[in-house]
This record gives C-alpha cells, structure tokens and sequence, in this order.
C-alpha cells in the first residue's frame, strides 16, 4: 500500500500536459518530500524499432553540474602507472595481481578503468565484469592512457547513457539539493548527447518519442522537447 506521505503527492500526473523540464524542476524538487536528497531522474522513450536495423545508444555524457554521488573508480594498470592513478584519485590501484582478484570476485568498485596494455588481460574475464557492466570499453572512455582524464571524468560526474531492449533511457541528473542552473546544464547536456547519437545511427523520423522527469521517491511528469530529437 502507498505510505501516507506518497497519498500526499499530486495523482495522475501524466495526464496533464507536457511541461518543459525547467518549469517542472521546482515541481520536482516539491515533491521530493523524503529525509534525503533525493535524484531527479529522467526517462525517456526512444524509437529504436527501425525497418532496417535497432537502434542501440551506448555511451557516456560528463554532467557539467556534476551527479552529486560519489563513485568508487579502480584501476588496472601498469606498475609504472599506478602513482599516477592514485594522484588522479582513484580509489583502488593494481596491475596483474589486482586482475586476480577480480577474476576471484572481487569487485569492490563502481567503475573500472583500465590501460590500453592491460585491456587484453581484463578481456579474459567477461563472464565476471560483463554481467555487472564493469567490463572497461574504450568508447566510454574507460579504457584509456590518460589515467588522470579518465579517472577525473568518472569522479566528477560521468554517466552511462544507454537504451535497454524496450527502447528506454533511465538517467539521474543530479539531486533536489543542486541549483536549477545546474539541473538545467546537466539536461542540456544529455540532450546534446542524444542529438549527436541520432546523427550517428541512421533513423527515420525522431529519435525521441517520450521524456519523464521525476523523483526518487515521487511522482512521473511528462517532459515538453524544445525541438524534436
């Protein structure tokens, strides 16, 4: 049953129409009525059922305004390597014995970072990182020489975009406690990243069919597009 403070927010929301996302915001954040700072989150629907192919989207956006998470990033990495890691703020730094201790299982992290020359060793271990979404890939940017960028990028707001069979999106960014000017540029910012998809797959017709914006704990509004997608 729905708790009395959930009974307290606005009902059928998704019947009204579509607002744009920074009208909604302080209707987000009014909602967000729990003890912590709650994500507002976004959902979108897109037309990846072509005639010809499926469109898949699998990359990652640096959020301008930060996600307000703290992300626990390792490093595999050659010896010579691993000071620069832990100077660039990686929380976990290791080479060969480090890529024995994932294949054992152990996968206290978030993210995982990896060298160019170490990738070949961390592509063995697919049936262990794969399942979890760890497996580094060099289009999202994890599998890099340039430890510092790549480490920076996964602390200071770094997220994965990425459509599941159904064609959905679900992306935080950011918290009830950020700024709307920072709410805003993070939105700014993966609609950028979806447009620039859209130009990479060949699609007819928009690439986005629905947006809803909501609360972790709150309720669905649906999004008004400035220009199609």
């Amino acid at each position: 049953m729905p708790s009395k403070r959930f009974k307290k927010l606005p009902e059928k929301t998704n019947d009204l129409n579509a607002e744009t996302f920074e009208k909604l915001i302080p209707t987000l954040k009014k909602n967000c009525t729990t003890k912590f700072d709650e994500s507002l989150d976004l959902s979108f629907q897109i037309n990846n059922k072509q005639k010809k192919s499926e469109v898949n989207i699998r990359t990652v956006v640096n959020l301008p305004g930060g996600t307000g998470k703290k992300v626990k990033v390792a490093v595999v990495c050659e010896e010579n390597k691993t000071q620069e890691a832990k100077d660039a703020g990686a929380d976990i730094v290791g080479s060969d014995e480090f890529v024995e201790k994932i294949k054992g299982g152990e996968l206290n992290f978030e993210k995982l970072i990896c060298t160019t020359g170490m990738m070949v060793k961390l592509s063995k271990l697919g049936k262990v990182l794969g399942p979890k979404g760890l497996m580094p890939n060099p289009k999202l940017g994890s599998v890099s020489d340039n430890i510092k960028e790549a480490v920076t990028n996964a602390k200071s707001g770094q997220v994965e975009i990425r459509n599941d069979k159904d064609g959905n999106i679900g992306v935080s960014i950011g918290k009830k406690s950020f700024s709307d000017e920072q709410l805003i540029k993070n939105y700014k910012a993966i609609l950028e990243t979806l447009e620039k998809e859209k130009s990479n797959n060949t699609l007819k017709g928009d690439l986005i069919k629905n947006v809803f914006a909501t609360s972790t704990m709150g309720v669905s509004y649906k999004v008004k597009l400035g220009k199609s997608i």
